[in-house]
This record gives structure tokens, C-alpha cells and sequence, in this order.
């Protein structure tokens, strides 16, 4: 089993997911930092020189690979549930956790975190509130559909969803442990 964490950007799958691989004792994954070094360049030129169809393309193959594994916390894109079949994918492979934060609170920790501007390119352009929401409403159904647990994240801090999670998990994991 694989433990995946889905959501919008900026809502903790990375701090939270590297708290849970130390806590489990499992390899710790993040898609971003992968596909990034796989290509030898920063997603912002991946997209500018290669498109958002070639990037969510390469981040499918990507979970393809990953899921054949078990025993890893996977933080993955924003938008991996953007591809239905990654959604088959995850849920057949682990748990989906969909790390839940409101668009204001996304657009605060985006401001106040200067490497998320540059890792990550504007999917329409800016990051305006305005945009948070549009995209944040259009992947609200999909993160429903992808999760077997929802946590809201705007006032835990990754700790504490950490915390939360374990909790959770220890409900589906066999009597000895991982």
C-alpha cells in the first residue's frame, strides 16, 4: 500500500507527506521534485517549452511507475487528479488523502512562499485569488472522487495533519503495523 496526497498547491502534501514517510518509515515521494529532475529543468520550462498536456502526460507515466511500489508517501501534483486514469491508478495502488485548504488560505501561504512562484507556474497566468477559485472549483469533484480521506488544513498546522492522518490510518492497516 501507497499513501497518496492530493490537493491544490500550497496545502501541505509535501511537508505533511515527509513527516508521514519518517513517522511510517516509508520512502517519501514528491512528484514535482521528480518530474523536475528527470527533465533537467524546472516545471515552469517544462510547461513553457513542452505545454500542460506533455507535463500531466509524463506526470501519469510517473504514478504509472510509482504505483507498481509499495510502502511510499507520494505527494503529487495539484493537478494529477486532472487525469482520470491516475485517479484508478492511486486509489488501486494505496490511499488517497485530499489535503483540503479554502482558496484564501492558499493564496496566503503562495505569497509568503517565494519557491512555490518559481516551482510552480500559474496554471491561467497569474495566481490571483480569482484563479485559485476557478481552478480549485473545477478539481473540487475530482478530489472528492480521488480521496478515501478529506483533512481541512487551514488552521494545522503539518504536524498536526500528520497526526491526524496516523490516526486515521491505523483503522486500515493490518494488526502489525506497515
Amino acid at each position: 500500500m501507497n499513501l497518496y496526497l492530493v490537493g491544490y498547491r500550497c496545502t501541505g502534501k509535501s511537508s505533511v507527506g515527509r513527516i508521514l514517510s519518517d513517522t511510517l518509515g516509508w520512502v517519501f515521494v514528491d512528484m514535482d521534485s521528480e518530474l523536475v529532475a528527470e527533465a533537467g529543468m524546472p516545471i515552469e520550462d517544462i510547461v513553457a517549452s513542452q505545454g500542460w498536456k506533455y507535463f500531466r502526460e509524463r506526470e501519469a507515466q510517473l504514478l504509472e511507475r510509482l504505483s507498481q511500489a509499495t510502502k511510499q508517501v507520494i505527494a503529487t501534483g495539484g493537478g494529477a487528479v486532472t487525469v482520470e486514469e491516475n485517479i484508478a491508478r492511486m486509489r488501486g495502488s494505496g490511499k488517497v488523502i485530499w489535503l483540503h485548504a479554502s482558496p484564501s488560505t492558499i493564496a496566503a501561504r503562495m505569497a509568503a512562499d517565494l519557491d512555490t512562484a518559481r516551482q510552480r507556474p500559474p496554471l491561467q497566468g497569474n495566481d490571483s485569488l480569482a484563479e485559485i477559485e476557478e481552478v480549485f472549483a473545477e478539481r473540487l469533484p475530482l478530489y472528492d472522487e480521488a480521496m478515501h480521506l478529506q483533512v481541512e488544513t487551514d488552521r494545522l498546522s503539518p504536524r498536526e495533519v500528520a497526526a491526524h492522518i496516523l490516526r486515521w490510518l491505523e483503522t486500515k492497516l493490518p494488526a502489525n503495523g506497515h
